[in-house]
């Protein structure tokens, strides 16, 4: 159900672009909704004496449950396809924010970040999977679309902590519920044009999924490597989303709502770095993007623990553009890995990244009441010295060896 017929009808076709913006659209609105959490870690902190064990814990819960859940879900939709998991996805999402607005110990904050994580973890994979199906073969760019809506989310996130949820406390975010209501009618209609899509296609020929040409020894290790670079980029944006403000609390002496404004040049510019990764992904192969995305954030990553306020603004948003690049090309190759398996590779890199940022998070704040987090920002600045081991990834070639452009 991956590939989309020549012959498919010409209204599901002109809709393409309009489904991957409203999928985009409503990845803006679940990563706020995810981000909705860590914007209030510092009135939280206060609120209820939280250490960054603490804060580590509940980010290591909310994406856990994604993590463990999105190759699950992935898997199953690829055997059975469900055209409204997606407007199943928000309404975990509505309860979560509703959760979280409501939440009064610490145990609940658990319960509201796990019930979030299960919205999520229900959500990327079939928005990536619909993404696909209405790119028209331009893989790179419907993901790197549909991602830079999520990453849009994300860098809203602060703003909405600094000029809403802040002043007016953790209450406040049951408004958010609102916006994801908007979000479940939009997906409400996509599932309409993916049961269409079914409709259309159901009876016909379809182009058959290329078939795997690596051995299993080769693909272990290619997705081990990709394990390795997901673990790079992702631990360390992790490391930012959760501390950040407190690394520039407690450097630069800036208020919370300061810190947060902060936080998100870094994560806008994580949002324009995706966008512009696929697209020259699609122009002049995946590989390269990978290369040039984590090896070449490594400079800034390293000068950014030693800048003064106004330099550390200007790297972090050198490291957002760069290190957020490789995004949409890593789950477009790792699809190419294993054909026919959309959802499922979707899944296990969402899931993968959800994941190891969790534990990353959790394992920084443990440190970082040790050592203090100034001390955590110099360590976590060696973690793309990773992205060396591109070296160890199948080439264009190896995957398709009748295909001269870049792949």
């Amino acid at each position: 159900m991956d590939t989309v017929s020549s012959k498919a009808p010409q209204a599901v076709q002109r809709t393409s672009l309009a489904i991957i913006l409203a999928v985009s659209a409503s990845h803006f609105v679940n990563d706020l909704m995810q981000f909705l959490l860590p914007a209030l870690y510092p009135l939280l902190k206060e609120a209820y004496g939280l250490d960054y064990v603490q804060i580590g814990l509940i980010t290591l819960a909310q994406q856990m449950t994604a993590s463990i859940l999105q190759p699950l879900v992935g898997l199953y939709t690829d055997l059975k396809p469900k055209p409204y998991a997606l407007a199943i996805s928000m309404v975990f999402a509505i309860t979560g924010v509703t959760l979280l607005a409501t939440a009064n110990t610490f145990g609940l904050l658990i319960l509201a970040a796990m019930v979030g994580g299960v919205g999520s973890a229900i959500f990327h994979p079939e928005a990536s999977r619909v993404a696909r199906l209405a790119s028209g073969g331009r893989l790179g760019f419907a993901q790197s679309l549909f991602q830079v809506g999520g990453n849009l989310g994300t860098s809203v996130g602060p703003l909405a902590a600094a000029y809403f949820l802040l002043p007016r406390g953790q209450g406040s975010a049951v408004w958010f519920a609102l916006v994801a209501l908007t979000a479940l009618i939009i997906l409400s209609a996509v599932g309409r044009w993916y049961a269409a899509h079914q409709r259309a296609h159901s009876g016909k020929p379809v182009l058959k999924a290329a078939q795997q040409i690596l051995s299993r020894r080769r693909l272990t290790i290619a997705f081990l490597v990709i394990g390795a670079l997901l673990l790079s980029k992702y631990v360390y944006i992790s490391s930012i989303t959760s501390y950040y403000s407190f690394y520039l609390i407690e450097k630069f002496d800036l208020t919370a709502q300061e810190a947060q404004l902060y936080l998100f040049l870094f994560l806008g510019a994580i949002a324009a770095g995706t966008f512009i990764g696929g697209p020259v992904g699609d122009r002049f192969g995946r590989l390269t993007v990978i290369w040039v995305s984590i090896v070449g954030a490594l400079p800034f990553t390293l000068l950014l623990p030693h800048m003064n306020l106004a330099g550390t603004a200007v790297v972090s948003i050198a490291v957002g553009l760069i290190l957020s690049s490789a995004f949409s090309a890593i789950v477009v190759y790792a699809q190419e890995l294993v054909p026919g398996k959309v959802g499922l590779i979707a899944g296990f890199v969402f899931g993968f990244a959800f994941g190891i940022g969790a534990i990353g998070a959790a394992v920084i704040g443990a440190l970082a009441d040790v050592t203090g987090i100034v001390y955590v920002f110099n360590l976590t600045a060696l973690l793309p010295f990773l992205g060396f081991l591109t070296i160890f990834l199948p080439r264009a070639r190896e995957l398709h060896p009748n295909l001269k452009e870049p792949a």
